[in-house]
């Protein structure tokens, strides 16, 4: 079983900013691309920022140059820090994961997802 608890969400006012932390724990053999969602209630999930094992990135148009994914693969976590928030990022924000995993003694690919963290921005 992989797992992966995000933290860090909360309420901050419009221009101030946030780090949202995720970790990832249980039967890991490498974790691939690491990832942010958010999902506003009514719409569709959305991807926020991807980093790859390397650390090559990409983010959404709509929070380029305010947000910064990173990873740190020694502790199988991933961070969001965001800046210069808005009002329309608020939101649940999701963290995912491609894991690699062993299940009945052969590794596995799995698509894992956290719980979510709120994230309300304030104007």
């Amino acid at each position: 079983q992989v797992q992966l608890v995000e933290s860090g969400g909360g309420l901050v006012q419009a221009g101030g900013s946030l780090r949202l932390s995720c970790a990832a724990s249980g039967t890991i053999v490498s974790i691939n691309s690491m990832s942010w969602y958010r999902q506003v209630p009514g719409k569709e999930r959305e991807l926020v920022a991807v980093i790859l094992s390397l650390g090559s990135t990409n983010y959404a148009d709509s929070v380029k140059g305010r947000f910064t994914i990173s990873r740190d693969n020694a502790k199988n976590m991933v961070y969001l820090q965001m800046n210069s928030l808005k009002p329309e990022d608020t939101a649940v924000y999701y963290c995912s994961a491609d894991v690699d995993t062993i299940v009945a003694f052969a590794t596995r690919y799995l698509e894992v997802w956290g719980q979510g963290t709120l994230v309300t921005v304030s104007s």
